[in-house]
């Protein structure tokens, strides 16, 4: 029983950041970019988020106080590098992939050019520790209690807060209607009077935001505060993609989707733990390729049947019907 308490309480914090990313990744994608450049706009807001925390973290200001208000720095962050994809793909119509890929390779150099100029290292350390070890009140509540908010970060209650968030104005606002129609049929959308290009902007900008602040969870929840401009966020955009794909670009699916990711990663670095996996006595390695491999079994099973907005990467040119 304590290793059920043990992965689900390691699970959350890993998956929280896959999903804020994944949702980002929906709403650029359903609105009609494709956001490949989600890697890159995680660093970017683990970056940012770090170098504040590391700023005021000798300022006595509460954890998790320095927490949120390093939240709002990295969602910040998220959303101005987002926005040099927007210029690029909305507004000047480049191909997507291309540039998504070339602010993927930027912020990694960037980060460590500028750790080693300031720091002399290949990152950013902070110090503070986000870690809680009981919620009040809710903490006491029976096995739900010990299970979600006991050894945990507030991260987690944070993300879960988005997600309800994410599904409201996904399906129950007028913006949300808006967001998906320029992804669907986009001239149609331009028809009775809906802004193509400032939706398209909109969608990449609430990417950009989710991303950063995906990033910086990554940095907290994951790497204990570290950010390192040579290991970047392990790949972790790139699997918030698989988990958006496998997630059919729905917000409730997707998050059991990281979930799943999640599980399967904590799972890979709990071995010593599970008496039937450490006694197989293969090497911890293996073990830590299986979100890797689940990626592209999952990938190659549910790519033909995945149903990706019918506008997905094509520039809108009003000029053309």
């Amino acid at each position: 029983m304590d290793v059920i308490y043990y992965l689900i309480q390691n699970m959350l914090p890993v998956a929280i950041p896959l999903l804020l990313v994944a949702l980002g990744g929906m709403f650029s994608e359903v609105s009609g970019v494709i956001n490949i450049a989600l890697e890159g706009i995680m660093l970017c807001g683990a970056f940012f988020g770090a170098l504040f925390v590391y700023w005021i973290q000798d300022t006595g200001l509460a954890p998790q106080q320095i927490l949120l208000l390093a939240m709002l720095i990295a969602a910040l962050a998220g959303i101005i590098y987002s926005l040099l994809l927007s210029f690029a793909a909305v507004t000047m119509k480049a191909d997507q992939t291309i540039t998504g890929t070339s602010l993927n390779m930027l912020i990694p150099a960037a980060i460590l050019l500028f750790s080693k100029m300031f720091f002399n290292s290949d990152g950013i350390t902070t110090s503070v520790n986000f870690y809680i070890k009981k919620v009040p009140i809710l903490g006491e509540i029976p096995v739900i209690g010990r299970l979600f908010f006991q050894r945990t970060y507030i991260t987690v209650m944070i993300g879960i807060l988005f997600l309800i968030i994410s599904v409201i104005v996904f399906y129950k606002t007028r913006l949300g209607l808006r967001i998906r129609a320029c992804g669907e049929h986009p001239h149609a959308a331009d028809s009775v009077g809906i802004n193509v290009l400032k939706m398209r902007y909109l969608g990449v900008s609430i990417s950009g935001l989710l991303g950063g602040i995906g990033g910086f969870f990554y940095s907290v929840g994951v790497m204990d505060g570290n950010v390192n401009g040579h290991t970047g966020v392990a790949g972790f955009g790139f699997l918030a993609l698989a988990v958006m794909i496998f997630g059919q670009w729905r917000p409730m699916k997707i998050f059991f989707a990281a979930l799943f990711f999640a599980f399967l990663r904590t799972l890979a670095y709990s071995i010593p733990l599970i008496p039937v996996l450490r006694d197989l006595g293969m090497h911890p390695t293996y073990y830590r390729m299986l979100p890797y491999v689940a990626t592209m079994v999952v990938l190659a099973f549910t790519s033909k049947h995945s149903r990706a907005p019918k506008a997905e990467g094509i520039p809108y040119d009003k000029s053309q019907r």
